[in-house]
């Protein structure tokens, strides 16, 4: 059972705004009987609102024409180049963590690792910068681009299963958090076991995505490497085995076990969280295939047929 974000009912099936993320039950599921947010990403007050017959017609005096985002250079309201990335936090997540791969680059070769390591990089070295625990998750490796397009593929693949189910607010509070945890975890053990670390990517949050949907839908069958058909708990039963492995040898390479495995364990956590609280009618709506009109991203959705790990 899900509860109405804004009377609180219970709610056997719920409704998830595409605009705002938010959960609603059937009387207030229009956006404009939840003062849904993207309703101020309107551009034309005067095309929507406004009837033609009265001037008294209007939206309270202030034009939407001067908020903030009419004043950017590029069209955020419905049917803008932006409009795909509405309500949709898996593009908006895989788009950020190209345009940081493109910012690190920038920052290479304008300032050196250096600035680098201190703007993009949680190490054991500078924990109190804050700032890269979030900028890490975005961040990946500058020399290998295998590195993103492998975690790109993960997030695209399995992120909209989860934000469709979810909701998009509480999908992007997932990843960021599980991403935050994840860094941390990685060079906490490092702390401990005394060798210097730093952790760039979202693995963290690429894994705690596919834990929920593990207790989600557990036998939802992916290939892995694009050839071998495995289900998906014997994928993360495999996964954490390995994790645990070199995180006690103190192997692994460059290779961030600890993240991998702390990761996964909040996403085991939260998909079990959302089991118990709502009602999963059927394993079926976690099934991968297209977002259909409904789900994140519009018409079409994000890849056909099963996908890769």
């Amino acid at each position: 059972m899900a509860k109405c974000d804004v009377c609180g009912k219970d709610e056997s099936m719920p409704y998830n705004c595409r605009h705002c993320g938010g959960t609603y039950c059937g009387e207030h599921r229009l956006p404009e009987n939840h003062n849904c947010t993207g309703l101020q990403n309107w551009n034309d007050p005067s095309g929507v609102f406004d009837s033609g017959f009265d001037d008294s017609v209007n939206d309270g005096g202030t034009s939407r024409a001067s908020s903030i985002t009419s004043k950017l250079p590029i069209d955020t309201g419905p049917g803008g180049p932006l409009a795909y990335f509405r309500g949709n936090m898996t593009y908006t997540f895989l788009a950020l963590m190209w345009v940081t791969f493109l910012a690190q680059w920038i920052t290479l070769l304008v300032g050196g690792g250096s600035l680098h390591s201190a703007l993009f990089s949680l190490s054991t070295g500078n924990v109190e910068y804050v700032w890269t625990w979030v900028t890490s998750i975005f961040a990946h490796s500058p020399v290998n681009i295998f590195h993103i397009v492998f975690n790109s593929i993960v997030i695209f693949f399995f992120g909209p299963l989860v934000e469709r189910y979810v909701g998009s607010r509480n999908f992007a509070v997932l990843f960021v958090v599980s991403g935050i945890l994840a860094g941390l975890g990685q060079v906490g053990i490092s702390i401990y076991q005394g060798v210097p670390s730093s952790v760039l990517g979202a693995s963290g949050a690429a894994l705690a995505i596919m834990g929920v949907l593990t207790v989600l839908n557990p036998s939802l069958k992916v290939y892995l490497y694009f050839i071998l058909p495995v289900p998906l708990w014997l994928l993360t039963i495999g996964t954490a085995v390995v994790s645990v492995f070199f995180i006690g040898t103190g192997g692994g390479g460059d290779i961030a076990h600890a993240a991998h495995l702390v990761g996964l364990l909040v996403g085991l956590a939260y998909g079990e969280y959302v089991k118990r609280t709502r009602n999963v009618r059927t394993q079926s709506q976690f099934q991968l295939g297209g977002g259909g009109p409904g789900g994140p991203g519009g018409p079409g959705g994000p890849g056909r047929g099963r996908g890769p790990f």
